[in-house]
C-alpha cells in the first residue's frame, strides 16, 4: 500500500499542485471501510493513520465522514476530491475568473447582500430588508453602500462573494440584476428571489420559490415576515 501511494504522491508532485484524480481514489479506496468488515488481520485504524503519515507531503487531509467513508481534502480545504463512487461524489469547481479579482477577505456568515435597481422607487423595499436584517442581528449591504474597488462590478462582486445570504428584486427585468444572479449562483450562494410580479421572473428560474409583495405599508410588512422566515429557515440549517 505505502510504495503505490508513495509512487502516485511523487508523480503528483512533480507533475501538479492539486493532488490528481488517481492519487485520491486510491488512497480513498485504501481506506473504505468495507474492505475490513470480514478479515479480522486487517486494521482500519492502522490503515488510516498509515494513509495520513503517506500523504502528509501533499499537504492533505483525510477526514472521515459519519457514514466511515473517507474524503480526501486539502488542509485548507479549498479541495474536495471525487469519493470511491464516483455518482455520489461531491464536486467541486475550481476556477481563475478573467473579470473579477477573488476578494482576499473571508465569508461574512452574517451579512446579507441585496440585488435591486438603484432607483428611488425600491427605497421602501430596500428599507424593509434592511429592517429584517437589523432584527436577526444581521449585516445588510447594496453595492451602493460600498466604495472597495476602482470598478462598480468589483464591487458587487465582493459584496456577492462574502455574503451568507444574497436577496434579489426581480421586479421590472433589469438586466445588471440578472447578471449578479447568475455570479450568485455560480459561486454557490443561497439566493432569495423578490418581485412585484411573477410575470418578471426569468422562465429559467421558475423552479425557484419566489416571494411576491406589493409595493405599499401593507405589501412590506408582509415581505418582512415572510424574508424572516425564510432567512430563519436557511440560518438555522446550516
Amino acid at each position: 500500500m505505502q510504495s503505490v501511494l508513495e509512487e502516485l504522491n511523487e508523480k503528483n508532485n512533480e507533475n501538479d499542485k492539486l493532488p490528481n484524480r488517481d492519487l485520491c481514489r486510491v488512497i480513498e479506496a485504501l481506506v473504505n471501510p468495507d474492505y475490513f468488515l470480514f478479515d479480522d488481520k486487517l486494521n482500519h485504524s492502522k490503515a488510516l493513520l498509515d494513509v495520513k503519515k503517506v500523504i502528509k507531503s501533499s499537504s492533505l487531509t483525510l477526514k472521515i465522514k459519519a457514514d466511515g467513508q473517507a474524503l480526501v481534502t486539502f488542509e485548507n480545504g479549498e479541495y474536495i476530491s471525487t469519493e470511491i463512487k464516483e455518482i455520489d461524489a461531491i464536486r467541486t469547481i475550481t476556477f481563475v475568473p478573467s473579470t473579477f479579482k477573488i476578494p482576499q477577505k473571508p465569508i461574512n456568515n452574517k451579512l446579507i447582500s441585496v440585488m435591486m435597481p438603484f432607483n428611488a422607487s425600491y427605497r421602501g423595499t430596500f428599507e424593509a430588508i434592511k429592517k429584517v436584517a437589523e432584527h436577526m442581528n444581521l449585516e445588510c449591504l447594496r453595492a451602493d453602500d460600498i466604495w472597495g474597488n476602482s470598478t462598480f462590478i468589483q464591487d458587487i462582486f465582493d459584496l456577492i462573494y462574502c455574503a451568507k445570504i444574497i436577496i434579489v428584486d426581480f421586479s421590472e427585468p433589469n438586466p445588471n440584476v440578472m447578471y449578479e444572479t447568475g455570479i450568485a449562483h455560480t459561486l454557490g450562494k443561497t439566493v432569495i428571489p423578490i418581485t412585484q410580479s411573477l410575470s418578471d421572473i426569468p422562465s429559467d428560474l421558475g423552479h425557484h420559490r419566489v416571494l411576491k409583495y406589493l409595493p405599499n405599508d401593507e405589501g412590506y410588512r408582509n415581505l418582512k415576515n415572510e424574508l424572516y422566515k425564510r432567512i430563519k429557515t436557511i440560518l438555522q440549517g446550516d
